[in-house]
C-alpha cells in the first residue's frame, strides 16, 4: 500500500476505476474526512474548502464535482474496495 499522505491536493475528479488505485491509498485521510464532515452534516462548500482545498466561491462547478466524486469515491472504498473498512458514514 502507498503511504497516505495527512492533506493532499486532489485531483479534479476521483478515480472511478473497479479496483482501488495509488490515488485511492494516497488520500485514504482525505476520504475519511470526507466521510466524516458528511456523517456530522457539514456543509459541502466548507469541506470542499477545507479538505479538497478548492475555493466554492471562486470555483463553484470544480468544487462541487471534485466534492461529488470524491464522496462517492471514499464511499466506494469504504464498501466497495475495502481500505476502509468500519469508517462507513450515517
Amino acid at each position: 500500500m502507498t503511504k497516505p499522505q495527512l492533506d493532499p491536493d486532489v485531483a479534479d475528479v476521483a478515480p472511478n476505476e473497479p479496483a482501488l488505485t495509488a490515488y485511492d491509498e494516497q488520500h485514504v485521510v482525505t476520504y475519511i474526512r470526507l466521510l466524516q464532515a458528511e456523517g456530522e452534516g457539514a456543509d459541502w462548500r466548507q469541506v470542499a474548502r477545507i479538505v479538497l482545498h478548492i475555493d466554492p466561491e471562486q470555483e463553484p462547478d470544480r468544487a462541487r464535482t471534485a466534492y461529488q466524486s470524491h464522496l462517492a469515491r471514499a464511499k466506494w472504498v469504504t464498501q466497495q474496495g475495502h481500505l476502509l473498512r468500519g469508517v462507513g458514514s450515517k
